[in-house]
């Protein structure tokens, strides 16, 4: 088969990808290893992820945010403010408040599968309605050939299909990238994140913590209570070495959340596991291209970022923006939409949006786990001196925010 478009992954950039370019005039081929299935009830990974009031904005506009409501109507919880703490036992914090951002909240907090799911009915509904997209699931791409008219994909049962234009939106470990000859620079920052939900004593009032103590980081997301039991609710965000990891997937239910409640130092009160618990490798992943002959990387396929500034998901959404506004543009104007102009704008565009945040994260993170007395004196320094400059405070803010 032919299409305008192929869209290789469908992960929630690819979808929301698809969903932004239905119903304009252009075929759409999603293809994606998972069955159907999976991706019509995606399981709970564990991952909460924080909105932007941009993506947020995003959301609303694709439909999404309306169908994660009706999904759970506890899913789209406040992220009022954040705070930043150094070492164990200290009582200062660097407060970002949202006061600074001139409005009641400075993101959202939605799980990932839920996303996931919210953009998959939207797509699959918006395909439905206007005939212009079709599925090729539960086989992995075997090989991909590009040209300078047009590219060539086969699947593993050896069908193929055809396209004027790839987006790659698999992984950051991208496999259609490499295919195209599009390496990347990667950085292993030699730690496991373990993610899961966790009830507890104490209201968090909405405050997203972040906690670089001694040997671990620690982060809290929060969440809307628990509907059924109205107990306060949390997203953990347990980052160490990995065989560390190892050793508190192990725990029963009851030894993990003591363990949890002694690592936050008691302050939301004792702390009770409430999902399944799920661990990832840190590892930061930025291309050396994001385009090339007839294809364009968009999700964690464009930038796979560390998680400390919550900036992932949003930046997949940038990057789902820029280019389906550039592709619709092109398309209206009855221009190539895989024209090497239109793809180095593309690239520049989002460039620009993301590689200073990445290099400042990667910056950040290897900062705030370092561990040598210099280091632990120099991050406390910079926290203090941060919380008094308020211009400082409104600019974090306003990223958080993503305004």
């Amino acid at each position: 088969m032919s299409f305008d478009l192929l869209i290789l992954g469908a992960g929630p950039a690819g979808l929301c990808l698809a969903r932004a370019l239905s119903g304009r005039g252009l075929s759409i081929g999603v293809v994606e290893q998972q069955p159907l299935e999976a991706l019509s009830a995606p399981a709970f990974d564990g991952r909460e992820i924080a909105l932007t009031q941009r993506s947020a904005e995003t959301l609303r506009r694709l439909g999404l945010w309306e169908r994660i409501g009706q999904l759970d109507d506890a899913a789209l919880s406040p992220l009022r403010d954040a705070q930043v703490m150094n070492g164990p036992f200290s009582p200062f914090a660097l407060r970002i408040g949202h006061e600074l951002t001139r409005r009641e909240e400075l993101g959202w907090l939605v799980s990932n599968h839920l996303i996931r799911r919210a953009a998959f009915d939207e797509a699959q509904a918006s395909g439905r309605a206007h005939g212009d997209l079709h599925w090729f699931t539960g086989q992995p791409v075997a090989q991909v050939r590009v040209h300078p008219n047009g590219a060539r994909i086969q699947l593993a049962d050896g069908s193929q299909q055809q396209a004027r234009l790839l987006i790659a939106a698999d992984s950051r470990f991208s496999s259609t990238r490499r295919a195209v000859g599009i390496g990347a620079s990667q950085h292993d920052f030699g730690r496991t994140m373990l993610v899961c939900q966790m009830t507890h004593a104490i209201d968090h009032a909405h405050v997203a913590w972040e906690w670089f103590g001694h040997g671990q980081t620690l982060a809290l997301l929060p969440m809307n209570d628990d509907p059924a039991t109205g107990a306060h609710r949390a997203s953990a965000v347990l980052t160490l070495p990995h065989q560390e990891i190892e050793a508190l997937l192990a725990l029963d239910d009851a030894a993990f959340g003591e363990d949890v409640t002694r690592r936050f130092e008691q302050r939301l009160g004792a702390m009770h596991l409430a999902s399944t618990r799920h661990a990832y490798p840190l590892v930061g992943v930025y291309p050396h291209q994001l385009v090339a002959e007839r294809l364009a990387c968009v999700g964690d396929a464009a930038v796979g970022m560390h998680p400390v500034t919550a900036h992932g998901f949003n930046f997949g959404l940038l990057g789902v923006e820029t280019l389906s506004g550039l592709l619709l543009d092109a398309h209206a104007r009855g221009q190539d939409i895989g024209a090497p102009a239109l793809l180095a704008r593309y690239q520049r565009q989002h460039r620009l949006a993301t590689r200073p945040l990445y290099e400042l994260t990667r910056l950040i993170a290897e900062l705030y786990t370092a561990e040598s007395p210099p280091a632990r004196l120099l991050r406390e320094a910079a926290l203090r001196v941060a919380e008094r400059v308020k211009p400082f405070k409104r600019l974090v803010a306003g990223s958080l925010a993503g305004t």
